[in-house]
């Protein structure tokens, strides 16, 4: 049997966990996911949908949000019950975070950002897993009782299984410690339009556009194109665009079919996050900037005079 610990925000599941059901279909049939919090009962369709039968649904009162320790907690409880072959989770922040518990209360190894993973034996298995960046492919064999494991974003494919699943709810055991770390307060815009890691278009800025001011073109240009707009680390570095928006490897790992760079060098950490696209187009005024031999087509160019002729052109071929 393999445990997925899916993630979800308010009972918004994080897309990346049907990824993750995926892998953990192709090492077992036998696919337990584990929810924790309010609202979760809100996934378990999401989650059927993908091919998980049975789904495990932790709560408890003082658990109101996110709160890492508490949900490795819920990990632990279904483990010790379950005896997995293995638990994967996506490898973003907050799935990386959780396994860190896990691992660390544990005493087990923790291996992320795997692409590949197989289960070679009792207590072993051989993983595939992206370093330094995405640059860099390594080949490990890991030996543990179970394994823990993230898994790179968009390495799998999701997969539909359509059927019932069984909902098995428990109440999390916490201490003070697990709830020590967790979410107090939101602050700042709610999230409007697609989701940065879930569209088909994705239109980026970097340095080059030389201030806050020049987004509201890329916004105006992802809006007709039904997208959404990301930027590189040194624009949220310089606040004038929120984090959120980060596309990179300390950001969101994207995979539009269509990602348009505008003004970005394409430093290693950007290139990590959004080399997955099916279609990249760098525009940049330096022909010899690292992201132009990543791009599928790279266009030596001012933005600020190609983008008015763009957003005519995207309007007119809309009908606007």
């Amino acid at each position: 049997m393999i445990l997925v610990y899916a993630d979800h925000d308010r009972g918004e599941l994080d897309p990346l966990a049907l990824q993750v059901v995926s892998a953990a279909r192709g090492l077992d049939a036998d696919v337990h996911a584990l929810i924790v919090g309010p609202n979760a009962e809100k996934c378990v369709d999401d989650l059927t949908s993908a091919g998980v039968r049975t789904v495990h649904h932790g709560t408890n009162a003082a658990i109101d949000d996110y709160t890492p320790r508490a949900s490795a907690s819920a990990v632990i409880t279904v483990m010790d019950r379950l005896e997995p072959r293995a638990v994967l989770a996506a490898g973003t922040p907050r799935g990386s975070e959780v396994l860190a518990h896990v691992a660390s209360i544990k005493d087990l190894p923790l291996v992320t950002e795997c692409s590949e993973i197989a289960l070679t034996g009792s207590g072993t298995a051989g993983v595939t897993r992206a370093r330094w960046g995405g640059n860099l492919l390594e080949r490990s064999e890991v030996s543990a009782d179970v394994l823990l494991a993230t898994v790179q974003a968009h390495a799998f494919a999701v997969s539909e299984d359509a059927g019932d699943a069984q909902v098995e709810a428990f109440e999390v055991p916490v201490t003070d410690a697990d709830l020590e770390v967790s979410i107090v307060e939101r602050t700042g815009a709610a999230e409007t339009g697609v989701g940065l890691a879930e569209a088909k278009v994705v239109i980026s800025g970097g340095r080059g556009m030389d201030g806050p001011e020049a987004f509201g073109m890329l916004e105006e240009l992802a809006d007709i194109l039904g997208g959404a707009v990301g930027c590189s680390r040194v624009v949220t570095a310089a606040g004038w665009r929120p984090h959120a928006e980060q596309v990179g490897q300390t950001g969101t790992k994207v995979a539009p079919d269509l990602y348009i760079a505008f003004g970005i060098s394409g430093a290693t950490q950007h290139i990590a996050g959004c080399k997955s696209a099916k279609t990249l187009i760098a525009v940049n005024t330096d022909g010899q900037a690292p992201i132009m031999t990543h791009a599928d087509y790279a266009v030596v160019d001012n933005l600020h005079t190609l983008l008015p002729v763009l957003i005519e052109k995207a309007r007119a071929a809309q009908g606007a």
